[in-house]
């Protein structure tokens, strides 16, 4: 037997399956909750096209991010049922029969945060969580959002995602009881240095109860919205 063929099945054994560009993590699920999620960006096709494969195969479903209409095209041809939204620029293969539990509630300041936002939302969904959104409430006209508090406050947590000043999380956070996920996003003029004001504002936040990820990461607060669903629901 050869040497790698040695190495490769104690790493398979050890929780992982290496593919000398990539080491899939096979035991995640077991060890989090959660299947290993794909960052496409950056990835060859045929990089992606094999990485699809091992986890389909292995979860008959697979999540991925950042993915570009390019890879979407090429993947089709080996996955005819993979979905890509160009907005969120997710791209999964999702099993049909999912049931969706609990209570998230995703909003965005302004419609140009929404493929940030649709990140979160999808992200979420694809994890098995029941989604409602609130799109274009932003501090601007906060009448749009003191319109839906009841849905706000019926929520096990929220993600509120907002670009300019940031200042919506805040708002939402004297709002409610449960917890608020912020996203800062890159949208704004000059002087928010691509989502640099956003998130400072979102870090200094006089309302209690808000927790802030990296500035664009929709996915990060739908994964993070998805533990706080599953506690609230106790599984």
């Amino acid at each position: 037997m050869m040497i790698e063929e040695i190495l490769t099945e104690d790493k398979i054994e050890n929780g992982y399956k290496e593919m000398g560009y990539a080491k899939l993590d096979s035991d995640r699920k077991e060890r989090t909750g959660f299947a290993e999620v794909v960052f496409c960006s950056g990835k060859t096709v045929e990089q992606l096209k094999d990485i699809y494969k091992h986890i389909y195969e292995e979860e008959g479903e697979v999540l991925g991010t950042r993915a570009s209409k390019e890879q979407y095209l090429a993947l089709k041809e080996s996955f005819p049922e993979i979905v890509y939204d160009e907005l969120s620029r997710i791209l999964k293969i999702e099993k049909c029969d999912k049931e969706h539990l609990g209570n998230v509630v995703v909003c965005s300041a302004g419609t140009a945060d929404m493929p940030v936002a649709e990140e979160a939302a999808q992200t979420a969904e694809f994890f098995g969580v029941k989604v409602i959104r609130i799109y274009d409430v932003g501090v601007s006209g906060i009448h749009r959002l003191l319109a839906k508090t009841n849905e706000l406050k019926a929520a096990n947590c929220v993600i509120a995602v907002a670009g300019m000043e940031g200042a919506l999380p805040s708002v939402i956070g004297g709002l409610v009881k449960n917890p608020v996920i912020a996203v800062p996003t890159s949208v704004g003029y000059g002087a928010s240095f691509q989502g640099l004001s956003a998130l400072l504002t979102m870090i200094n936040s006089c309302a209690n109860g808000i927790a802030v990820v990296n500035i664009d990461n929709g996915y990060g607060a739908g994964y993070l919205a998805t533990q706080m669903n599953r506690l609230a629901l106790g599984i």
